[in-house]
């Protein structure tokens, strides 16, 4: 059984125009290796990150907490799927507004296409760069960002 990793607060990073308090990351790999990485450049970005090491629990989460800002997944993990939570974030309205990155070693067209129509809004391939995962978040705050201005 998985357990739910604990939060790990680096500072008091705030997205541009946001509500007061760190921006808080939800990163979900069944590879501990990704979550540390995934982990260690989220916070050093200033975010507070809560990581789980399954899709099962990333479900669980989500069913208790909604204030996340930005969310990882994995694409293909044990239990259930990134692209599954994904699907079920959307139907969720208090869930739908958190930007979902899809992480995936996956290479091809497919696999970005899945991620999208699922309801993704930014897609990574691993490997990264630590400048382009730091990017890949700023992109995703900023579209909620704008999604929030147009509801506005």
């Amino acid at each position: 059984m998985h357990q739910r990793l604990p939060e790990v607060e680096f500072s008091n990073a705030r997205s541009p125009h946001s509500s007061p308090g760190p921006v808080r990351v939800l990163v979900v790999d069944d590879d501990p290796i990704t979550v540390s990485l995934l982990t260690a450049v989220a916070g050093d970005e200033g975010y507070k990150v809560v990581s789980v090491c399954d899709g099962r629990e990333a479900y669980r989460v989500l069913k208790s907490d909604a204030n996340f800002k930005v969310a990882l997944f994995d694409s293909r993990m044990r239990n259930l799927e990134g692209l599954e939570i994904v699907r079920y974030m959307k139907t969720e309205k208090r869930l739908m507004k958190i930007p979902v990155v899809v992480v995936t070693d996956e290479r091809g067209t497919k696999q970005m296409v899945d991620s999208f129509a699922a309801g993704a809004t930014v897609f990574l391939q691993k490997p990264f760069t630590t400048e382009q995962l730091q990017r890949t978040l700023r992109v995703a705050l900023l579209s909620r960002e704008v999604q929030q201005n147009r509801q506005n």
